[in-house]
């Protein structure tokens, strides 16, 4: 089954051979072909002249082709084959014949790139009474001068972009993964749960399915959320819980991560869409697609859809409801929807939508960071007294009018508030929907809600001196490394104490 694509990473060579005479296309590695040629030439003790009067080519014209920088027609090939006694597939394997030859296809491969261009500095000449211990240190040097070079060290700004790729990925296909949802369903099914939520015990016997153990540790590497150790085949979670990441989905992002094959992120966009793959993966266990669509179906019928109602029976968190609401709203019930996670200080955390809400931007397109208007329900919502049931309200804007439901819940870092908005003609199948709170919102223009009143200006302007808060992060570039934000040291040193300990 052709899941999302989570860390294709193409191959990197150098230019294949082309075949001359118009003869059938094939391609290969002409530097690999031209170390497999000298390995097994010097096997059958074959000078380049011997094997030269063989098939009928000139010596110098063999070394251009085992050096890699002479494109061979397919009919000397077939000759050096025969000479050689081997097949054109054993001849033409992409697979280096030795250790040697794969430092040595290595080194070269590295000095005929761009980058290493980049860096003018001198070849190295690559004969036979080389030191096979200067081709590894060479090789190796080379592997950490690209690996530096490349490294995640993702700037705000460059995160942003990653975030703006994926959102208008997301809305392409209306956040809905029909390959995420079968591979959920097959799981399910293979474990007798596939038409009820998913409890804690039945998350369990998923993994058990795959042939892992959970383990519940306390010194879980204090920069992950759960550690997997392919080796042993466990999954550790952390014995105490972290806020906003129960036990349970954390396990299944955990599953979703080894299901979808996913490997060290190609990059800072790769990362976080394996991200939201893993987490929708989590998601589609948890509230699988049949039951959550059948629920969802029967609400929509007596109008009185409740994101709520979702938590509710599948025993979620408001925000993993109305994000698998997300999921199936448009593609089984077709409603255009949004979302977003807002701070109490109106800056937007999460956000998606394909109904054509206007979200603030910058010039990149990126809304993570922006202020939302103070009217818009994900606001207001911070105003009103009763946060115990979702706050419901009609916001007129210069794209329309559009109903939203909002709740607020608690973090480490303060008050967010959830909400999930509808175009106003789809309200009609909402609870709520009767709701009588209004409001209007002319942003982006700034005298909607960013430039002081009349009034204010003249009480106060010149006469305010505030003190603003810093925020590190604005500063700092985003984590570094293969997976960012996490310390591999400590996390090898994790699973060789947790080995050590048997």
């Amino acid at each position: 089954m052709a899941l999302p694509p989570t860390q294709a990473v193409p191959a990197r060579t150098s230019p294949s051979p082309r075949l001359d005479s118009g003869e059938a296309a094939e391609s290969w590695d002409g530097v690999v072909l031209g170390r497999r040629l000298r390995h097994l030439r010097t096997q059958r003790s074959l000078t380049l002249d011997a094997l030269a009067d063989r098939v009928g080519a000139t010596a110098s014209h063999l070394s251009l082709v085992e050096n890699g920088r002479r494109e061979p027609k397919l009919s000397l090939l077939s000759d050096l084959a025969s000479a050689l006694g081997v097949s054109m597939d054993a001849l033409l394997s992409t697979e280096a014949p030795s250790r040697r030859a794969a430092l040595e296809i290595a080194v070269e491969k590295a000095q005929r790139s761009p980058h290493y261009a980049s860096l003018q500095l001198p070849t190295v000449k690559i004969t036979p009474r080389m030191p096979t211990e200067v081709l590894e240190v060479i090789a190796g040097l080379q592997l950490e001068l690209r690996r530096r070079m490349e490294e995640q060290a993702a700037t705000p700004e460059e995160a942003r972009r990653a975030n703006v790729e994926l959102r208008q990925e997301m809305k392409a296909c209306g956040n809905h993964y029909p390959e995420l949802e079968q591979e959920a369903q097959r799981l399910l099914e293979a474990v007798g749960h596939a038409d009820r939520p998913l409890s804690h015990h039945a998350a369990a016997d998923i993994a058990e399915h795959l042939g892992f153990s959970v383990h519940l540790v306390s010194g879980l590497p204090h920069s992950t959320r759960s550690v997997t150790d392919l080796k042993n085949r466990r999954f550790y979670l952390s014995r105490v819980g972290t806020p906003g990441h129960e036990p349970r989905s954390v396990l299944l992002q955990a599953i979703g991560a080894y299901v979808l094959n996913q490997g060290e992120p190609e990059d800072y966009s790769d990362f976080l869409r394996q991200r939201v793959y893993t987490n929708y993966f989590a998601a589609a266990l948890m509230m699988p697609q049949k039951q959550t669509v059948r629920f969802l179906r029967t609400a929509k019928e007596r109008r009185d859809l409740a994101i709520e109602d979702l938590r509710d029976v599948f025993g979620v968190s408001y925000e993993s409801a109305a994000h698998r609401f997300t999921n199936l709203a448009t593609e089984h019930l077709g409603i255009r929807c949004h979302f977003q996670k807002v701070h109490e200080s109106g800056i937007i955390h999460k956000a998606y939508e394909n109904d054509e809400v206007l979200f603030p931007s910058d010039h990149i397109g990126a809304i993570e960071g922006q202020q939302v208007c103070r009217y818009w329900t994900s606001r207001e919502v911070f105003d009103v007294s009763d946060h115990f049931r979702a706050f419901n309200q009609y916001t007129d804007t210069p794209n329309g009018t559009y109903w939203c439901t909002a709740v607020v819940e608690g973090h480490s870092s303060g008050l967010y508030s959830l909400s999930i908005g509808v175009p106003f003609d789809d309200a009609r199948w909402f609870r709520g929907k009767d709701t009588t709170s209004r409001s209007v919102s002319r942003c982006p223009d700034p005298t909607c809600c960013r430039i002081p009143s009349p009034e204010l200006e003249s009480a106060w302007g010149g006469n305010a001196r505030p003190a603003a808060r810093a925020n590190a992060h604005l500063l700092a570039a985003m984590p570094s490394g293969a997976f960012p934000g996490v310390d591999e040291v400590e996390v090898f040193q994790f699973l060789q104490d947790q080995t050590e300990r048997e």
